[in-house]
């Protein structure tokens, strides 16, 4: 045994070549974290001092390869400035550098995910075999940073310049093939076949049959590009970059910028411009709020897998209602691999459902996603009915009749009785209290509820909502089967509008009282997409339908009437007297056009603005600034009261379910982290200023006034999630 750690190994094999083996103790992965870089050092001080080896394979143990650096580190580490981030990349860089300078050739064996970190050790060797089902990438830029261990410098001189920054800049998981195509993977190959094909390629290096010193001689030196092919492959990727990533993320275009100014350097200048780059990145706001994005949705996946190892199995469902949204629920089962019935009343719904299913499936194998075989089997995944007849083997059932009590109440009773006595019930809606719903059902223990949202194949939260009876085992099976559908299940406890509809009422309120007030409709839009919205208020109610909204409007004030009744009539229900239901029947705030693509495309409607008019009862002047804090301090105060309410189970939780169930904007990191970053003494000043004037939706409550005082945090640390990686 050459060395011998916790996370690493090196060990002769039986000749002279040395086989690092990356086997990260008490973990399912190996991670890059301070301690094992540490130890990557003092195994290739060993390896450097051991004597005749004509080699090296570097390999893991495990079913994936490294998949990089450890980001529960990151908050902490970055927080230690920007030298102590340039001298720890230039760190990595020389440990990096001395594996590159070996004195003889050197392979990766990638047997699974190389990303990150992992990739970018990768990168050092003089070869590179994968195994037919491994993948490589460097996703930094998801994290707002760049790739800072040599990526940026390695694989441009490795894949060519357009290639490295299409890979660094999309932060891409790429397969085997890809790699072989690009020069990354010097071959692919079955994976019980790794280690030989690697062995092999040091006895044809050290032959001389493959010239590993011309190689690393590529990696060390300028890229060769004149001045024409330099501001072809750069500038021209910046700006296509830019318009991609949007202004709110610079990593991408940094990124790029990198490549650029290390392209004539040689590699440890080069890799100076990158710690440097690196280091400023970290510091960004952006990187802070991504990081502990990433963070939070390791959290919210490590509590879905604690439910799902309680879980029942959930092998054959079913949905009642078929339609646009049963459609989309049997779809995205089918497509997922758990064969699912389709029930409606309806022979016209049936169709209308299987029509949905099989128009998403078609997208699929037009983007090369699946094959026309794979297609086929998905849609003999769904079974059409218009009768109960096989309920009775199915183990979950999701109800998805329409938005009304009573409709769901004689549905769930009537299905209730056909399935079997362990089936689990429950109810696709986004408003209507399921403690209420479950009142007639025989077995309410068998019930919770289980709200998509539109479009189901689209949108990854599934709100689990647990009513006063819903068992353990209910919740679990519902929970495991939203994980098995792909999605991002959150469990909540049950409140009118439960968690994501609850808080967007009171920025649906904050957008009529501006209105109200005299602000038009379509600068507040823009105003909230600069701030990072992918769609402004306005035009975000046309999408959800006038109907839905002024329904779930009605529940909501129902719910809370000492803060989300409104006086009066608002903007939202002139549109609906009107019938101007949005999207739907193609007028709302806006009108609808089709675009070449058959999408509808907004147009600004002098009708709409005139209606908006006749509502309004003031003309006052709002600044940006003014539109941002009416619009976001009521969305982030009921997002406080969730969490105090203990409808959610914390800030992690909330912050994800608003992020991926109605788009607040990733890089502001979620309501309660937007908190934090003003701090909340701020926040409660700019709370009380507001309600004096706009009531009590806006006020702050007492805990948050505890908390100003005692100068707290939502996020007091941020090493909440057991598994990070870049």
């Amino acid at each position: 045994m050459i060395y011998q750690g916790k996370a690493l190994s090196v060990a002769r094999n039986d000749g002279d070549i040395a086989i690092l083996t990356f086997d990260l103790q008490d973990e399912s992965i190996n991670k890059l974290s301070s301690a094992v870089i540490k130890e990557l050092q003092d195994a290739v001080k060993a390896i450097q001092a051991e004597r005749n080896l004509q080699g090296l394979v570097i390999t893991s143990a495990k079913s994936v390869f490294i998949v990089g650096a450890d980001i529960t580190e990151f908050h902490a580490m970055f927080a230690r400035g920007e030298s102590f981030l340039v001298d720890m990349c230039q760190e990595v860089h020389a440990l990096f550098n001395a594996i590159e300078d070996l004195p003889f050739p050197t392979v990766t064996a990638l047997n699974g995910l190389a990303l990150g970190g992992g990739c970018e050790v990768a990168l050092t060797t003089d070869f590179r075999v994968m195994a037919e089902s491994a993948e490589i990438g460097l996703p930094e830029t998801k994290l707002g940073i760049l790739p800072g261990w040599g990526g940026c410098v390695r694989l441009p001189r490795i894949a060519g310049a357009d290639n490295a920054i299409e890979w660094i800049a999309a932060g891409s998981q790429n397969k085997a093939g890809a790699a072989l195509k690009l020069g990354v993977a010097d071959a692919v190959v079955p994976v019980e076949r790794l280690e030989a094909a690697a062995l092999d390629i040091l006895a044809r290096a050290n032959a001389g049959e493959l010239d590993y010193l011309a190689r690393r001689e590529e990696k060390k030196t300028p890229l060769k590009l004149n001045a024409i092919e330099q501001m072809m492959a750069f500038e021209t990727a910046k700006g296509y970059v830019a318009g991609k990533a949007g202004p709110h993320y610079p990593a991408p275009v940094e990124a790029i910028k990198v490549i650029q100014k290390g392209a004539g350097e040689s590699r440890e200048r080069a890799q100076a411009i990158e710690a440097k780059a690196f280091a400023k990145l970290a510091l960004t706001d952006v990187c802070y709020n991504l990081v502990g994005l990433f963070l939070n949705d390791q959290l919210v996946k490590k509590k879905g897998s604690k439910y799902e190892k309680q879980a029942a199995p959930v092998n054959k469902t079913a949905v009642l209602g078929a339609g646009i949204m049963g459609g989309g629920i049997a779809y995205q089962s089918a497509y997922k691999g758990t064969p699912i019935l389709m029930k409606d009343i309806k022979e016209e719904a049936i169709q209308l459902g299987l029509k949905e299913a099989r128009k998403l499936l078609a997208k699929q194998v037009e983007r090369g996603k699946m094959t026309t075989e794979k297609m086929a089997e998905a849609l003999s995944n769904i079974r059409p009915s218009l009768s109960y007849g096989d309920f009775g083997e199915v183990d979950l059932v999701v109800e998805a009749v329409v938005e009304n009590p009573k409709v769901k109440d004689a549905v769930l009773t009537e299905v209730e009785g056909v399935v079997g006595e362990n089936t689990i019930l429950t109810s696709n809606t986004s408003t209507i209290s399921i403690n209420r719903l479950a009142q007639n059902l025989k077995r309410p223990e068998n019930f919770c509820g289980m709200h998509f949202f539109n479009p189901v194949h689209r949108m990854p939260l599934v709100e689990v909502i647990r009513g006063e009876k819903s068992s353990d085992a209910a919740v679990a099976a519902t929970v495991a089967y939203a994980r098995k559908m792909g999605k991002t299940p959150i469990v909540v406890n049950d409140c009118p509008g439960f968690l994501v509809n609850r808080v967007l009422f009171p920025y649906f309120g904050g957008f009529s009282a501006l209105v109200d007030h005299g602000a038009d409709f379509e600068r507040v839009d823009k105003v909230m997409e600069k701030f990072g919205w992918p769609m402004g208020p306005a035009y975000l109610l046309d999408v959800v339908g006038m109907d839905t909204a002024v329904h779930a409007q009605a529940v909501m004030a129902e719910g809370f009437p000492e803060r989300m009744a409104q006086d009066g009539k608002t903007a939202i229900d002139a549109m609906y007297e009107n019938e101007r239901l949005g999207q739907k029947n193609a007028k709302g705030f806006y009108r609808y056009e089709e675009d070449k693509k058959g999408k509808p495309k907004k147009v600004s409607d002098e009708r709409a603005h005139e209606l908006v008019k006749q509502v309004a009862n003031g003309s006052q002047e709002f600044s940006d600034e003014d539109i941002i804090a009416r619009m976001m301090v009521p969305l982030c105060m009921e997002t406080v009261r969730c969490l105090e309410d203990g409808i959610v189970g914390s800030p992690a939780e909330a912050d994800m379910a608003l992020i991926y169930g109605i788009g607040f904007p990733p890089f502001r990191g979620g309501a309660l982290r937007y908190i934090d970053a003003m701090g909340v003494a701020e926040f409660v000043s700019l709370a009380d200023s507001l309600a004096k004037e706009l009531g009590p939706l806006y006020a702050p409550t007492d805990k948050l006034r505890d908390m100003a005082n005692r100068q707290e945090r939502f996020y007091a640390s941020d090493s909440q999630a057991s598994q990070g990686q870049a």
